[in-house]
């Protein structure tokens, strides 16, 4: 097999057609370069210019950028550049090289504001499909992995589960109860300074006691824990990925789903609604203190008047908003982790956009079930 890299040049009126042959890498780089210069007076000649790469035998970079310099002296000046043949394991190496020093002329007119927010609008809604789909495949993952460890008990890793229960749930009551008791202190102090220009001071512990139970406490907490947790679980997994643990366990036959991602969504989905109740009952303590040193209101008044304010359904209320936005942090935490690049900065772009779509689907999650317990009564 001749290796030796040759230029065939044939020419047809206005049309160049340019055959190499052979071997053209760096190996051959003063014979490439020496070809490349023998044609160029024809190549500028001619209107159409085809470059036949079907008989290249072997080729790398520097290879694919000598006839690239020929294409792109060919298609200066408006002429018609093309190359025809290309092997398909040539293709990858020749695609790349064509985007090299790539510059797109800067145009003297001035784009229309109108066309560039309908670009950014169509560019937004693709974005939104891809990650509602992504939302749905990982829904989708979970809910298999749930049904094989109901047909196999066994196969729950219930040392991961507790492990991360002791992380989210433990470790994360001291700044719950914190700032927990923070809202309903402020709230109360609010309330009474508000209503004692009307003289209903008493209203304060309704407000108090409804806004906790049913909206704030669980609202609150999962916030925190979006911002706590999902962020650490995205950093870990985008981690893992970046250093191709994730790969190893798929090589190693174990699902990453059942490993990695059903013990953190299951340990989020029984942790939240108990870090809702610890964080209610703080805030209701918060506004209690309250009510006592500036609303001069006891402690057996107080919690009378919240006895009357509040009901078993208040707290139904809440509380059985808990498990799923519990679910849509784990999911959204889980599956932006997932989609972490080979950088640190996708890392950190992926963990901000983990907190800020948990946030956001936390807070339209709870005006649903708004809507939906008005509508029904509750």
């Amino acid at each position: 097999m001749n290796t030796e890299p040759l230029l065939l040049a044939t020419p047809s009126g206005d049309a160049l057609k340019l055959r190499p042959e052979g071997s053209w890498t760096a190996a051959n780089v003063t014979t490439l370069e020496t070809l490349s210069r023998s044609v160029g007076a024809e190549v500028d000649r001619s209107r159409v210019v085809t470059l036949d790469m079907s008989g290249i035998r072997a080729l790398d970079t520097l290879g694919a950028w000598v006839l690239e310099k020929l294409s792109r002296r060919a298609a200066s000046s408006g002429r018609s550049a093309e190359f025809v043949g290309v092997a398909d394991h040539f293709s990858g190496l020749m695609d790349e090289v064509r985007q090299v020093n790539r510059h797109t002329p800067a145009s003297a007119a001035v784009p229309n504001p109108v066309l560039l927010r309908l670009g950014d609008l169509g560019k937004a809604t693709v974005g939104a499909r891809e990650d509602i789909t992504i939302f749905l495949q990982m829904l989708g993952a979970l809910f298999m992995a749930v049904i094989g460890v109901l047909r196999r008990p066994r196969t729950l890793r219930l040392t991961s589960l507790v492990y991360q229960l002791y992380r989210i749930g433990w470790q994360a009551i001291p700044i719950v109860v914190l700032i927990t008791f923070l809202i309903g202190a402020i709230i109360a102090q609010q309330g009474f300074f508000h209503f004692r220009r009307f003289g209903a001071e008493s209203y304060t512990v309704d407000m108090v006691g409804i806004l906790v139970l049913r909206e704030l406490g669980v609202l609150i907490v999962a916030i925190m824990v979006a911002g706590r947790s999902g962020s650490a679980y995205t950093a870990e997994l985008g981690s893992m990925k970046m250093r191709e643990e994730i790969d190893a366990l798929s090589t190693m036959g174990l699902d990453p789903v059942d490993v990695l991602i059903l013990p953190r969504v299951a340990a989020l989905v029984i942790a939240l609604p108990i870090l809702a109740f610890i964080g209610s009952i703080a805030a209701l303590y918060g506004g209690g203190l309250v009510a006592q040193f500036y609303g001069d209101m006891g402690p057996a008044i107080y919690i009378a008047r919240l006895h009357e304010a509040i009901s078993v359904t208040h707290f139904e209320v809440g509380i059985l908003k808990a498990p799923f936005m519990a679910l849509v942090i784990g999911i959204v935490a889980c599956s932006e982790g997932l989609r972490v690049k080979g950088s640190a900065e996708s890392l950190g772009r992926q963990t901000t956009t983990s907190v800020v779509k948990s946030i956001f689907l936390v807070i339209v999650l709870d005006g649903l079930f708004a809507i939906f317990f008005a509508s029904i009564g509750m």
